[in-house]
């Protein structure tokens, strides 16, 4: 990786450049894994199947090609500032289109910038992709603060709402899209420049009863549905959040030390949150895409940083405050596993598009692309007409 002075404010070229003694290294550490048992007669229920991982980390030592996926990142242009003294790498893609709309693309947890890439060209340049050029976006993709070439975290206190680029960048106003902990930081954006943020779209959104009978009465049997299932992802599939959010130092050390740690860590929720149509990971993300996403974590040793801010999280009390109404628009992408619902949300937000989706999962960036490209489309291209 190279980069300048991160005491500097400006902002600063960047190109992904890992050492291939880090690759070396990493090969080594694969060739020689240990290897855990399983029970007999358990599978992905207990968490991901040795014989499972076995074959995956066979295939990441013998049949992946890291460079060739560093240098399909290093296609886009890519840049690093300094917010508050804490390094931010971002992808900043500008339209061909001189009328573009500036969008700011969050990723979320265990995500990366790796997830967007197939949505850059679409996005920035639909003129070339089938699409109306009225609908072009100016991107700015980044490593959020704690991720990937962002990290490590510098210091602690770094809570999602400090995380601000876009007026570094010069864009007076924009919108914002965002999933998983990317729906956590983009409202919290419209929050702090209601005036400067157009519109916020969201998929991967979790709401919270509001504890009022008249609302859970009035739940549909598909919202009773995907309530039961936030209730069953509270009882047997938030461990990780658990240790993440209480002690991110100790599960970090097996995470930077083992890649087999940093690739089972990961891949289970791959399988836990993707369409359930498909039965393993690979069936719904393309695997050598799944490994570069792991590949971030694994080169830049942010396992631990990236846990922190899970941390940083369950104990900032503004977090989970009562908060106002936002007035910034707002639009909700629902795909098969997410647990988001509408009278939930709309206590907090401005909903002004709902949609519901038959296929693709938590990671709907790379699940069903053609589906998020073009809900995201059609919500700022309703706000772009209505003069928003």
């Amino acid at each position: 990786m190279t980069g300048t002075d991160r005491s500097s404010a400006e902002i600063r070229p960047f190109r992904i450049d890992i050492p291939q003694a880090d690759l070396d290294d990493l090969h080594d550490r694969l060739t020689r894994a240990r290897w855990s048992d399983d029970l007999p007669g358990t599978g992905w229920e207990r968490g991901v199947p040795t014989a499972y991982l076995k074959e995956l980390a066979g295939h990441w030592r013998t049949g992946y090609d890291w460079r060739e996926h560093e240098a399909a990142l290093n296609e886009h242009p890519q840049y690093t500032t300094d917010i508050d003294g804490q390094n931010v790498h971002f992808l900043h893609v500008r339209s061909p289109e001189p009328d573009a709309t500036p969008l700011l693309l969050i990723h979320g947890w265990p995500g990366s910038v790796v997830e967007f890439l197939g949505l850059i060209g679409p996005l920035s340049d639909p003129r070339s992709h089938g699409g109306d050029p009225a609908g072009a976006f100016h991107l700015v993709i980044p490593s959020i603060p704690g991720y990937g070439f962002s990290g490590p975290l510098g210091e602690p206190g770094w809570t999602d709402g400090r995380v601000e680029l876009m007026a570094r960048l010069g864009y007076e106003r924009y919108g914002v899209q965002g999933g998983d902990v990317g729906a956590f930081i983009g409202p919290m954006v419209g929050r702090r420049a209601p005036e400067r943020v157009i519109g916020v779209h969201v998929n991967a959104l979790v709401t919270f009863p509001t504890g009022d009978p008249s609302d859970m009465a009035a739940l549909t049997e598909a919202e009773k549905e995907r309530l039961a299932l936030m209730k069953r992802w509270q009882a047997d599939m938030s461990g990780y959040m658990q240790i993440q959010g209480t002690r991110p130092h100790t599960v970090a050390h097996g995470l930077t030390d083992s890649p087999i740690g940093q690739l089972a860590w990961i891949v289970e929720k791959f399988k836990d949150w993707t369409d359930p149509a498909a039965k393993l990971p690979e069936d719904a993300v393309d695997r050598d895409v799944l490994l570069t996403n792991v590949m971030v974590y694994w080169l830049t040793r942010t396992a631990g940083s990236s846990a922190t801010t899970y941390y940083e999280r369950f104990h900032d009390a503004s977090m989970w405050a009562p908060k106002e109404r936002s007035t910034v628009p707002t639009g909700v992408a629902v795909f098969t596993t997410d647990i988001a619902i509408r009278r939930f949300a709309e206590k907090t937000a401005t909903i002004v598009r709902w949609s519901e989706f038959d296929r693709g999962g938590h990671f709907a960036a790379l699940e069903a692309p053609g589906l998020l490209i073009e809900d995201v489309r059609a919500f700022f291209g309703d706000l772009r007409r209505s003069g928003s």
